[in-house]
């Protein structure tokens, strides 16, 4: 058995296809550092499964893929395929030519054949065990590699001692096979456990089978009793029948002479009915009259209702205006003291301004008099200021109750002209509303007197309101003249 050939094709750093055919005798590769010597051995030991990227000289898989040139697109895959003399039959297959490839995509998918036929990956390792032609086989010999396996571990050693006596493939038929054991010892363990867990469940399960059968020799009991009860419903129905066909002969005459009962009802029937749609037109006649009439009634029921709101509203305008009176007539009556006690005022400034004019004339000569006449004075400046200060509050509040008044004018001259609209719509129809104009007439009446009272208030507020101006007229000027008097 011995390598024919090599075929390579996007493998590291041949980008085209290759063959690398092998002869009798010695063939050498020849060539320059960097020209990619090594990577025929790395194609063949990655043909043959190897499955570490170190051992390839890469950092991950895909590295083995050819990547491009500045002159060159990449591949999109890497293919490896080594042919095989196998005439003497070393390797356990019917061929006398074996071909392994195995092709590498950068989606990272990848495929083994084995003749062109796909197979698993170890499918090949068992192929070439113990014939030292395998990734880990004492055939392929690399750069370092025999002072790695000099100096390497006697555990590393025995590997390729193996391999070279031919024993791997027991090896690993003995490992895969005590694999197998300690899965079946577990297996058993499980199923221990699990025969265990089922004889607990033996008595329950035998008591619910007991419980089924009994169910089931019930249901079959029952079944021949819904049997027995259909035959006899089935008897009493058939005799039920019997009678019903006698009963239908007797109703069949019965019919009969009900059909003719019912021909002479229909025709006494149409004739009630023809009355009867006479009495309803008559009906319907007097209903619409009646409506009428209740329409009638209703329109002449509103206007009452609203002549007797109207009458409502003008009492209580009544009310408003004669509380509004009464409280004008109080202001006056209260108006009227204040100006008694302003006169009663005035008559006290008078005698306190002859006091003021003795002690100056008195107290020319001394200080003391003096001070003391003008501390008196200063007093009563600020008395005489308050006065001014509280006639004019009055000022304003005669000046209020003066716009008051005038809104309350403007107001009753409205209700005024409002009860006039009023008078003269219904003097148009005077022969309904006699009664209603006699009425508005006498509140038209009672709104003239008001308006006249109210009118002469407002004068005699007008006159109150001069007063209190010429006493503020009054009061400045006195207090001007203090003033004079004090500097």
């Amino acid at each position: 058995m011995y390598l024919k050939s090599i075929e390579i094709q996007g493998f590291k750093s041949f980008a085209n296809k290759i063959v690398f055919e092998f002869h009798n005798g010695i063939t050498g590769i020849v060539g320059p550092n960097g020209s990619g010597k090594s990577n025929v051995a790395d194609a063949v030991r990655w043909v043959l499964g190897e499955q570490r990227v170190k051992q390839l000289r890469g950092a991950n898989m895909q590295d083995v893929i050819f990547s491009g040139t500045e002159l060159r697109k990449p591949q999109g895959f890497a293919y490896v395929a080594i042919t095989l003399d196998n005439s003497d039959h070393q390797l356990a297959i019917d061929y006398d030519q074996v071909t392994v490839s195995r092709r590498l995509y950068r989606s990272g998918e990848s495929e083994y054949m084995i003749n062109g036929s796909a197979c698993r990956l170890k499918d090949i390792n068992e192929l070439f065990y113990d014939t030292g032609i395998g990734k880990e086989g004492y055939s392929i010999i690399g750069q370092g590699q025999i002072d790695k396996i000099l100096s390497g571990k006697p555990e590393e050693r025995r590997e390729l001692f193996d391999e070279a006596a031919g024993i791997v493939k027991f090896k690993r038929r003995k490992a895969i096979t005590q694999k197998k054991l300690e899965d079946e010892e577990a297996n058993l363990v499980r199923v221990s456990d699990i025969l265990a867990e089922l004889e607990k469940q033996v008595g329950p399960l035998e008591r619910q089978s007991k419980a089924a059968r009994e169910y089931l020799r019930l249901k079959e009991q029952l079944k021949i009793c819904d049997a027995n009860q259909f035959l006899m419903e089935s008897g009493q129905i058939r005799s039920q029948m019997a009678e019903t066909e006698e009963k239908k002969q007797v109703v069949s005459g019965d019919l009969a002479e009900s059909r003719k009962e019912e021909e002479k009802l229909r025709q006494e029937y149409d004739r009630l009915d023809a009355a009867i749609g006479e009495a309803d037109r008559n009906i319907s006649q007097e209903r619409q009259a009646l409506n009428e009439d209740t329409v009638l009634k209703s329109g002449l029921e509103g206007k009452i209702q609203v002549l007797k709101e109207q009458i409502h509203t003008e009492e209580m305008n009544e009310e408003h205006l004669e509380s509004r009176r009464k409280t004008i007539r109080e202001d006056l009556e209260q108006k009227n003291k204040q100006l008694e006690d302003y006169s009663g005022q005035r008559g006290e400034m008078e005698l306190r301004a002859g006091q003021v004019t003795e002690r100056l004339s008195q107290a020319q000569g001394q200080v003391e008099e003096q001070d003391q006449a003008i501390r008196l004075l200063e007093q009563q400046i600020e008395d005489e200021k308050s006065q001014i200060i509280g006639a004019l509050n009055e000022k304003a509040a005669i000046n209020a109750k003066q716009q008051r008044y005038e809104a309350m004018m403007e107001q009753v001259h409205l209700r005024k002209s409002e009860v006039s609209q009023k008078l003269l719509k219904y003097k148009s129809d005077e022969s309904l509303q006699e009664e209603q104009i006699q009425k508005e007439k006498s509140a038209l009446g009672q709104v003239e007197k008001e308006l006249s009272a109210l009118q002469g208030e407002m004068k005699e507020t007008d006159q109150a309101f001069e007063k209190g101006e010429e006493e503020g007229r009054r009061l400045n000027l006195r207090l001007n003249n203090i003033q004079q008097e004090y500097h």
